[in-house]
């Protein structure tokens, strides 16, 4: 399998079976309910997760929890609540949200507040080697002090000044490892250079090798989280002789057109909001209709043509299995062992009339449910055998009415040659 590589800008091998393979995925910070974009590098990662243990290799995938942070802060004191508070309940939020798009969890979770003793020990040898330096209870990171600096993002000056202004710094390109405790910060840790708490870069670099070690095999995360964040924490750890990522997978962003949205979602496009509207077998297609490193349109009518997708996929276990042709499953993985092409993949998927072949596809993806046919309750056949009475009549006002009570109990009746068939909706 190989995987487009930011750093390099091109496809990276990966090692041959049975790896291991680490991946390290940088998660939300969890002060809100989730966007419905921070969903793509979480289903990104369970998949070549799915995906790569499919194909025989030892995987260990590590998703963090950013629950300290500015705007945990920020979100605190605007709602008045303690900032520890805010930050489980978001945290419970999280997992509630993500669990209910159906693909199982990371093999870890850490979260930073249980990181701290590590992140502390990390930056002090940063500290020790002269790669970063102490003002006045916070503790920076020296640009200047690492030449390859901005090879990952190719960021401008501009961009690398404007990361946190303040007069301590050495330098404005500089960053915050270490953050003294400010008024309105409820919740601090100690550390040599006071009470406190730690900068965001460094927590993923202190989680990341905590659990997956100096080195490992892929980082993702959104392409927005280039720069500053993966390039600080490439930064943070190339300077103390780590190799850190061979591959840094970064997605592209979901572009929203919020005037194409007003029908469904209106301006709140979290991912509760999504799965409560649409469901989490079409947000799962829309992610497989992408390829994952571009930037995807997600608006109404996108989300409609996946559902239909959804329900064309489902249509194929309603009908008769026909034997795919030899070499299909070997289409299907070639497209997924190319850079983890899931439209070329979703392509073939489509051309499959093969019940057994399709259903194992399908398992990649969590989308198993899609093979499961629903038997419509009794008074769901009963009201569906009256329209279909009242339709042989012609009283298509009466035939009507009650396609109308079956959409509102959740299913729909379709009419074919041979009579009808009932198939819930999602």
């Amino acid at each position: 399998m190989r995987l487009y590589d930011s750093l390099t800008r091109g496809l990276v091998e990966l090692p041959p079976s049975p790896g291991p393979i680490r991946i390290y995925v940088c998660g939300s910070t969890v002060y809100q309910r989730i966007h419905v974009g921070n969903s793509r590098p979480f289903v990104l990662g369970m998949w070549v997760r799915n995906w790569l243990r499919h194909t025989g290799y030892e995987v260990t995938f590590v998703h963090n929890i950013t629950d300290v942070d500015d705007k945990v802060y920020a979100e605190a004191v605007e709602q008045g609540v303690p900032s520890r508070q805010l930050s489980e309940r978001a945290t419970a939020w999280f997992f509630e949200d993500t669990n209910d798009l159906g693909l199982g969890r990371p093999d870890l979770e850490p979260r930073a507040t249980e990181t701290i003793p590590e992140i502390v020990q990390f930056i002090q040898e940063l500290v020790d080697g002269e790669k970063a330096y102490v003002a006045n209870g916070d503790v920076y990171f020296s640009v200047a002090r690492f030449p390859e600096y901005v090879r990952l993002s190719g960021a401008r000056l501009e961009e690398m000044i404007s990361q946190e202004t303040s007069d301590l710094k050495q330098d404005q390109r500089d960053f915050a490892l270490w953050k003294s405790q400010k008024p309105h910060e409820d919740a601090a840790w100690d550390s040599p250079w006071g009470p406190g708490r730690p900068g965001w870069h460094i927590e993923c670099s202190a989680m990341a090798e905590k659990f997956l070690g100096p080195e490992f095999e892929i980082h993702g995360g959104g392409n927005d989280l280039r720069f500053p964040h993966h390039e600080n924490e490439l930064a943070q750890s190339a300077s103390l002789g780590h190799a850190f990522a061979k591959i840094w997978m970064h997605n592209g962003m979901l572009e929203l057109d919020q005037a194409k949205m007003s029908k469904s979602l209106g301006n709140v496009v979290t991912l509760r909001n999504v799965l409560d509207v649409w469901g989490r077998e079409s947000l799962l297609v829309f992610h497989l209709s992408g390829a994952w490193s571009k930037p995807v349109d997600f608006d109404d009518d996108v989300m409609q043509q996946a559902s239909a997708r959804a329900d064309r996929l489902r249509d194929v276990f309603r009908g008769i299995h026909q034997p795919a042709p030899a070499g299909s499953w070997e289409r299907f993985s070639d497209a997924l062992d190319d850079d983890f092409n899931t439209p070329a993949a979703l392509a073939v998927m489509h051309e499959w009339r093969d019940h057994e072949l399709l259903r194992r596809a399908l398992g990649v993806f969590g989308l198993e449910s899609l093979a499961e046919n629903d038997e419509a309750p009794p008074e769901v056949a009963a009201l569906a055998q009256r329209r279909q009475a009242a339709r042989e009549v012609r009283d298509f006002e009466e035939a009507d009415r009650l396609r109308a009570e079956l959409v509102e109990a959740g299913w729909e009746m379709r009419d074919e040659t041979n009579g009808h068939r009932l198939v819930r909706l999602r």
